[in-house]
């Protein structure tokens, strides 16, 4: 009796579905703890964000009503989770009953398919528009069980390949790069002192407008190794350690350096777009920078780090950048800009798995634009 349940008409179209949405659409199931009879898949990366495969028998239009309700405030707390402005839902009605006289597409972004058989998806020119290859896919040579043993192999194969993937993406690595450029901030701050020569390196390598718009170009980096005290070295050293590590687990150490070094070009751009003629140093740019890549690859995976880019990066971004503007001495044009670069180099250099050629495309735009108007501000208008 089991069996037969379980391969019943509703329940085969069901199992192609999640066939189709998992395996083809790599659309993921969202655990909701008191919704039954209903299954939801999202994939914040597609268009339609939300499947929703309801089998629950709805017979007339106030049920039907109060589902778009359950909806809209499951949708709400959705897109709270995961910092969606918008979302579409497609809600694929398995039982729906003909007393329903009520428009099942009045609104457009909670679009509702009733099937009440396989043939009915290929008849929907929601479906037709949205997936135009649903109907091609549902189409099997198995039946039965055999169907059913092809479907769950297929999905458990798809599920056990994703969870590699992200074990692979998150297991934690020794960050090697980060160790090197915690080293180099070191060495740049000890062997000056150690040989009396601390002010001198200072002067010959910190970032000063005037000094880097007569050529000396290489200002704009150096000083970005530079430090004015053992406790302004320590916090950047510990902050470095803590963001870059992650970064370069991440993204990969080529990338992690190039998002690193151009955060710290563009901070120092806008610190003597601002600063004038005042010196500044520290890595604070650049680490900024470093928070910025970690805010846009926590936005790709932000179903797994959703609560720690919102309850503990972006509070600790906004309080540095408070700190900044409260505190006198701190270069928060340097934080601003190197912020700025660290999220645009990311996208410019993709999230793999989640960045398509066309984001990249666009991503090395905002780069060359960001850079020439930086350029253009720091070392010509700021010296007029």
């Amino acid at each position: 009796m089991e069996q037969e349940m379980m391969l019943d008409d509703k329940n085969v179209i069901t199992m192609k579905l999640l066939h189709y949405f998992i395996t083809e659409k790599n659309y993921n199931p969202i655990i909701l703890q008191g919704v039954e009879n209903e299954i939801w898949l999202e994939n914040l990366e597609a268009d339609c964000k939300v499947v929703r495969i309801v089998s629950a028998y709805i017979h007339n239009n106030e049920q039907f009503e109060f589902d778009v309700f359950k909806t809209k405030r499951i949708l709400k707390k959705i897109k709270k989770k995961t910092f969606s402005i918008s979302m579409n839902v497609m809600s694929i009605f398995l039982d729906l009953g003909d007393n329903i006289t009520d428009d099942i597409n009045a609104n457009p972004k909670l679009m509702s398919i009733k099937v009440n058989e396989e043939e009915d998806i290929s008849k929907s020119d929601i479906i037709s528009r949205v997936f135009p290859d649903l109907s091609k896919k549902m189409k099997y040579t198995e039946e039965g069980l055999e169907l059913f043993m092809k479907i769950t192999g297929d999905i458990n194969k798809h599920n056990k390949a994703d969870a590699s993937r992200l074990e692979k993406l998150f297991k934690t690595k020794i960050p090697y790069f980060t160790y090197f450029l915690i080293a180099v901030n070191c060495i740049f701050y000890l062997i000056p002192i150690i040989l009396g020569q601390y002010n001198y390196v200072i002067n010959l390598l910190c970032v000063h407008g005037p000094s880097i718009r007569t050529g000396e170009y290489y200002r704009l980096l150096t000083g970005i190794f530079l430090h004015g005290s053992i406790f302004h070295l320590f916090f950047n050293c510990y902050s470095l350690y803590v963001v870059g590590s992650q970064i370069e687990s991440f993204l990969g150490k080529i990338k992690y350096i190039i998002i690193y070094l151009f955060s710290g070009l563009c901070g120092s751009l806008l610190s003597i777009t601002f600063g004038g003629g005042v010196a500044s140093i520290g890595a604070s740019g650049a680490i900024f920078g470093l928070m910025g890549a970690l805010c846009y690859f926590g936005y790709y995976y932000r179903i797994y780090l959703g609560n720690v880019v919102k309850t503990q990066l972006i509070p600790l971004i906004i309080l540095n950048l408070s700190l900044g503007f409260m505190v006198s001495g701190v270069d928060n044009a340097a934080h601003i800009g190197g912020l700025i670069g660290g999220v645009i180099m990311t996208k410019a250099l993709g999230i793999k798995d989640k960045s398509n050629n066309f984001d990249k495309f666009n991503g090395w735009i905002i780069v060359l634009i960001f850079t020439a108007f930086l350029a253009y501000m720091g070392l010509v208008m700021a010296g007029k």
